[in-house]
């Protein structure tokens, strides 16, 4: 059996969304201290909390790269609201899986969003649930979702 899916595969060495925005309405920068991933998202929004836009660099393996992938495809055109919501499940369903090993790539893939929509809402004096940006321990997640 592959180690990764084909998805992982096609999100691995044909990327979406890679790169950074300017002018973006949100960045969230997260990483990893063990494994040595850094992801960083920028968020483009429009006046109806929209978002139009979305790009990613990270420097990490074949996982981090296709969570990141993966996780931006997955916002991109839903409202802000909604790609808070995103859950690092989620980002592993859409991949057809990871090993167990690299969970933690997809914890930092829902981390680096919610970061940027954090710096979003900052940016735009839009209050919020503190909680929902509660710092959280990749590791310790990775670990609860095996």
């Amino acid at each position: 059996m592959a180690l990764y899916s084909e998805k992982v595969m096609d999100h691995f060495t044909n990327p979406r969304n890679v790169g950074k925005i300017e002018d973006a309405d949100g960045v969230g920068e997260v990483g990893n201290a063990k494994c040595g991933d850094i992801m960083k998202i920028y968020l483009k929004v429009d006046e109806n909390q929209i978002i139009t836009d979305v790009k990613f660099n990270t420097f990490g393996c074949a996982s981090a790269i296709a969570s990141s992938s993966m996780a931006t495809c997955l916002i991109k055109g839903k409202p802000i609201s909604e790609a808070i919501k995103l859950t690092n499940k989620a980002v592993v369903e859409a991949l057809d899986g990871l090993p167990p090993i690299k969970i933690h790539c997809s914890v930092l893939a829902e981390e680096a969003i919610k970061a940027a929509v954090k710096d979003y809402y900052d940016r735009h004096g839009i209050s919020y649930d503190p909680s929902m940006f509660a710092e959280t321990d990749v590791e310790k997640r990775a670990a609860e979702a095996d």
